[in-house]
């Protein structure tokens, strides 16, 4: 009798059973797969409901919840006329911080072109592979807005372009998504470093530095890309201490 309760007993086993997954539940983890799968970037859009309904067996309710899931996550976003488009809301999150920082110290600009000169004058045994004529003639085309730009604004512009296009080329998107969230920094560090001799400066340290890659001089780009950014290093120094 003692035994035959102890049998009827629930176990510890029985209590901590894993719930089953539902069927939202279960497309939300196959969508996420098959974005992995077909290495979907942020802006690609994925299939229609109908599309996904088809291709995974399921009711189109059960579609529209994992896409309100996903959208909920911050993976994707539902735009008008599109339908749903992958979307990275942490780095849009991390770009509103630093648009509003409105004072950056001197030292924080340092900071950052010292990170930079780290990445970029590194970048080059990953561009020399990959780098085609074209690409180069498009570096040379946005030093020339740079160099022909109306306003010390759009310089600045043309100048980050430039920059991130190395980024690019380089082939490595978080380097790209790291440069994004930078970009109201760098632009003001820019737009402190093109008025006058400035531009000039900077202008030619472009051709400098786009001519040693045509050439495949490794030694040539890193010192080109080292003095340009030093360049830069001297306009912060001429900020005085604390918030420029």
């Amino acid at each position: 009798m003692g035994e035959s309760l102890a049998a009827a007993r629930p176990t510890q086993a029985d209590r901590i059973a894993p719930r089953r997954e539902t069927a939202v539940g279960t497309l939300v983890r196959q969508l996420r797969e098959m974005i992995a799968a077909q290495g979907l970037r942020t802006g690609d859009s994925l299939p229609t409901e109908r599309e996904l309904s088809e291709r995974f067996g399921v009711a189109r309710n059960t579609v529209r919840e994992a896409i309100g899931a996903l959208r909920a996550y911050g993976v994707i976003d539902v735009r008008p006329k599109v339908g749903a488009v992958l979307i990275n809301r942490h780095i849009e999150a991390a770009l509103d911080v630093f648009s509003f920082q409105l004072a950056i110290s001197a030292e924080t600009f340092r900071d950052i072109q010292g990170f930079r000169n780290l990445v970029e004058a590194g970048l080059y045994d990953l561009l020399a592979p990959g780098v085609t004529p074209d690409d180069l003639d498009l570096l040379d085309a946005l030093t020339d807005r740079m160099r022909d730009a109306a306003t010390v604004a759009a310089c600045a512009d043309a100048d980050f372009a430039f920059h991130v296009r190395l980024i690019e080329l380089a082939g490595n998107k978080t380097l790209k998504d790291v440069y994004r969230i930078m970009e109201p920094v760098i632009l003001r560090l820019m737009l402190n470093g093109k008025a006058g001799q400035g531009r000039t400066l900077a202008v030619e340290s472009h051709r400098q530095i786009t001519a040693a890659l045509r050439r495949g001089d490794r030694l040539a780009y890193q010192f080109y890309m080292t003095d340009h950014l030093q360049q830069g290093r001297l306009f912060i120094d001429s900020l005085p201490s604390g918030e420029s």
